[in-house]
């Protein structure tokens, strides 16, 4: 009978916990390489320079079914030649290229339009490159995704040079599907916007702030405004060309926050040209926006005028129409005899409910 001393003990043991972290291991690549995403491609070539848009069909883990549109690099289509794409028709087989994996696709062209099938590799340089800069290895649906949406080393490494706090898996993803691009945060520093975080990089792209609307605002005269300020300009509507139509109308150098007022307040320009029509040149702002906080409108200012009361003043205008002395009201009172009323006397009689 084998009696065992305690050092063949340890080495048993020892030998059973690398057998079991083997077997670990090895189970966890079979699930990664079970995790196979497929789904359909489109493609539709556009005559040079003019992008290539690329459609891809799929499903996710939970079961969403999901549609992503991108205009793509030509060069990123391994194998799919231009006799191809220009056919009368063609079975074809090619690769689209991301750093995070590739896009097997098969199926058939037409004349600069293609669809198919396609199954998604991913590359284990990807992931080994990740972990270099500090990241966790993605879940197979994350490099999925990264590679879906073209977030490569790149991007990372700009992100770390611009001094952006050290994103996780999942925030990079959301850059990803939110289309923060390589070259947007580029853009944003060299115009001065260095964010450092990336939920605030996410909200502007989310938020329509583009590169061409920070440059348009600064040539206009609003130059490294906060972040904030940026994004509340774009989401309350202002836009370049409504600066612009305020600048002719005389509204020069508004600070930004008074033309986000002007526009939360409902003035437009076809608003000041009316009033103009009809003689009110020249309002200040503040009254033009108190004009249209208390409905006095063109077509109220009109009605009036055909009721004989012309070239009042702002005032009175604001004063008549608070106390519901409408054009309609004059007519009437004008039939039952009361005529040439003053505005005071207007005011009295309506507000005694005559």
């Amino acid at each position: 009978m084998w009696t065992l001393t305690r050092h063949s003990k340890r080495k048993i043991f020892l030998c059973a916990g690398l057998l079991a972290l083997s077997v670990l291991c090895v189970s966890s690549l079979l699930i990664r390489a079970q995790e196979t995403f497929t789904g359909q491609w489109l493609l539709e070539f556009n005559p040079e320079p003019m992008p290539v848009f690329l459609t891809l069909r799929y499903e996710s883990d939970g079961g969403g079914r999901h549609d992503r549109s991108q205009a793509i690099p030509r060069e990123q289509l391994q194998g799919l030649t231009q006799a191809q794409v220009s056919s009368d028709g063609s079975t074809v087989r090619f690769q689209i290229k991301r750093e995070a994996g590739s896009l097997h696709c098969e199926g058939w062209f037409k004349a600069g339009k293609g669809s198919g099938h396609f199954t998604f590799s991913p590359d284990a340089a990807f992931v080994s490159a990740l972990k270099q800069r500090g990241f966790t290895v993605p879940s197979a649906e994350q490099q999925f995704s990264l590679a879906m949406h073209d977030v490569g080393l790149a991007l990372l490494d700009e992100l770390k040079k611009q001094g952006y706090e050290q994103p996780t898996l999942d925030q990079l993803v959301r850059i990803g599907t939110h289309g923060v691009r390589l070259d947007y945060i580029k853009g944003l520093a060299s115009l001065g916007y260095k964010l450092q975080s990336i939920d605030n990089l996410i909200r502007m792209r989310d938020h329509g702030v583009s590169l061409k609307f920070i440059e348009e605002l600064g040539t206009l005269g609003y130059r490294q405004l906060p972040a904030e300020q940026v994004i509340k300009t774009r989401d309350h509507g202002v836009s370049p060309e409504f600066i612009r139509a305020l600048r002719t109308l005389g509204y020069d150098s508004l600070p930004i926050e008074e033309v986000i007022r002007t526009r939360d307040h409902g003035v437009t320009p076809e608003f000041v040209n009316k009033l103009r029509a009809l003689g009110y040149e020249r309002i200040p702002l503040d009254q033009v926006i108190r004009m249209r906080d208390h409905g006095v409108g063109p077509e109220f200012v009109a009605g009036l005028k055909r009721a004989g009361y012309s070239n009042l003043e702002i005032e009175q205008l604001v004063r008549l129409r608070d106390h519901g002395v409408s054009p309609e009201y004059i007519e009437k009172m004008k039939s039952q005899g009361f005529k040439n009323l003053s505005i005071d006397q207007l005011v009295k009689l309506r507000s005694h409910g005559i």
